[in-house]
């Protein structure tokens, strides 16, 4: 059974000092081990959202919480949430196994272990053989694999992806969605996930929530299931049409 929790967000609102409102009484639920996209044209309040998830920020009003199976609220220990970022964020003079195992050696594990479990992650995100090169010996493509593999190498509950794979050409971004995909599944982590690109939303969630000037638009589920999302096919090709179009629709709304 997995044991990550419900994240749910309440009336959630952010508005800065100098009077913008990033955010407007959001409300979701993402499910125990769902993935949950967010998209929206830039500025309508997708980043602010997913930094007052990540404890980057604070809400004017309202609140993300976690919430256990019983309807418990939970506040996530270390290493229960892990955040990858729009950049992969390495540090330079690290290796790519250093990098990984960073947040183990923030947390104290010793050195044996956080080997082991950074070696066990980068397999996992088909980094084999990289283990020693250095960010500057990486594509840009490995690296994000890199940054996924440091988000998940403390076996998060909950993890927030800030538009992961914006830096890096299509057909790497393809290969990047199934890494994501198969790391999410094996993790059960419950996940949100910031992106622009609509393909990669109906590829990767269950649940697609559409944002326009800090108020979701609209919320679609993904009728497709998980193991058989072919980007070819016409079912897949739907989906992304009807979320084109509500994506018009909410642009639409927010010229008025």
């Amino acid at each position: 059974m997995n044991s990550a929790p419900e994240v749910v967000c309440e009336a959630l609102s952010r508005r800065f000092p100098n009077g913008v409102c990033a955010l407007d009484k959001i409300s979701f639920r993402v499910p125990s081990g769902g993935l949950t996209a967010i998209i929206g044209p830039s500025g309508c309040g997708k980043t602010t959202l997913l930094r007052i998830a990540a404890r980057l920020d604070q809400s004017t009003e309202g609140q993300i919480r976690c919430v256990s199976r019983d309807g418990t609220p939970m506040l996530p220990r270390a290493g229960q949430l892990a955040v990858c970022f729009q950049e992969a964020r390495l540090l330079p003079w690290r290796t790519a196994l250093e990098n990984v195992a960073l947040p183990l050696e923030l947390a104290g594990v010793d050195r044996a272990e956080r080997r082991m479990r950074a070696n066990r992650v980068i397999h996992a995100a088909g980094l084999d053989g990289a283990q020693q090169r250095m960010p500057a010996q990486l594509s840009g493509g490995m690296r994000m694999r890199v940054a996924l593999a440091r988000a998940l190498v403390t076996q998060p509950s909950v993890l927030l992806l800030d538009e992961p794979c914006s830096s890096v050409d299509e057909f790497t971004r393809m290969q990047l969605d199934e890494e994501i995909r198969r790391l999410w599944q094996a993790s059960g982590a419950t996940t949100i996930l910031v992106t622009h690109s609509v393909s990669e939303a109906v590829f990767l969630a269950d649940t697609i929530i559409v944002m326009e000037h800090g108020r979701v638009h609209a919320t679609h589920t993904v009728e497709l299931p998980q193991g058989g999302r072919d980007r070819t096919s016409l079912a897949f090709s739907q989906e992304v049409e009807f979320i084109m179009r509500t994506l018009a629709c909410a642009a639409g709304v927010a010229r008025r």
